[in-house]
């Protein structure tokens, strides 16, 4: 064979290694296509924990104006964690929480007896028979907190921080000593560890009574208190936002009750 003749074969043989090779890939690329269309978009461990089956029907039809997939999100709940929900009431979030941080993690729902009063038994029915058997109900009164030190991923104060200035001794609510109880939070958190705190906002530069007498609170004042405690700020959210909220009313007023205008802060354990 000549020299020209050579060529040419050796052209044509590169020529079919160059479309079957593009043949195959070419026939790869639909099954690739096909495979990443028929997907489905993964669901968050939040989202999950609002769709969870034993979540009670009147508990999903307050999820849109609470938000709680995305304040847990914003928070930093993850599974696996060890969180305190301090003053949970009946328990809605520390339910909530507990399908977060999953079978591996541990809830305590904190209450009193000014907060039993307020909700009858509907914290020890949620839990009954160990029905969210990651929850601990811990009943304890203000200022007899006694936490194990650095046993804690996560505190949340689900609106009640401003309750810190509340005082009710006729229905059990003596004056609670922030001090010592934001230094004892701090101490049962590990190095790291995070408060979440969501309540209701009040005006700027509003005294700490108005916690008592509005059951509000300026967020200025949260992140100066926190902060004297040792506690780094990290961020702020306004998923909770409501601009045409009055500042100067009663959370209880009945054209806002359920919808006030709320802040969410981060807080952060140095560590």
């Amino acid at each position: 064979m000549n020299k020209s003749n050579c060529l040419a074969a050796l052209t044509s043989v590169f020529a079919l290694l160059l479309l079957s090779a593009c043949g195959d890939k070419a026939s790869e690329e639909p099954a690739s296509d096909a495979k990443a269309a028929s997907a489905e978009p993964a669901v968050s461990v939040y989202v999950a924990a609002l769709n969870d089956p034993q979540r009670p029907a009147d508990d999903k039809s307050r999820d849109a104006s609470r938000k709680p997939a995305e304040v847990l999100e914003f928070i930093g709940i993850k599974p696996g964690m060890t969180v305190l929900d301090m003053f949970t009431g009946g328990g809605w979030y520390a339910e909530i929480i507990a399908h977060v941080v999953g079978p591996d993690g541990k809830v305590y729902a904190h209450s009193n007896e000014a907060y039993k009063n307020f909700v009858g038994d509907a914290l020890e029915e949620r839990f009954a028979d160990g029905r969210v058997p990651q929850v601990e109900i811990l009943m304890v009164e203000n200022n007899q907190l006694s936490l194990e030190a650095n046993s804690l991923d996560a505190v949340t104060l689900g609106l009640s921080f401003h309750d810190m200035y509340h005082e009710d001794s006729e229905n059990g609510w003596p004056l609670l000593d922030g001090v010592a109880f934001l230094a004892e939070l701090k101490k049962g958190l590990k190095p790291g560890g995070i408060v979440g705190i969501f309540d209701h906002r009040a005006a700027p530069g509003a005294p700490p009574e108005t916690g008592d007498s509005l059951h509000r609170i300026d967020p200025a004042l949260v992140i100066a208190n926190m902060e004297a405690a040792g506690f780094e700020f990290e961020a702020e959210s306004d998923l909770l936002a409501n601009p045409d909220d009055d500042h100067t009313k009663p959370v209880f007023a009945p054209e806002i009750r359920g919808n006030t205008d709320r802040f969410i802060l981060r807080f952060r354990k140095p560590g």
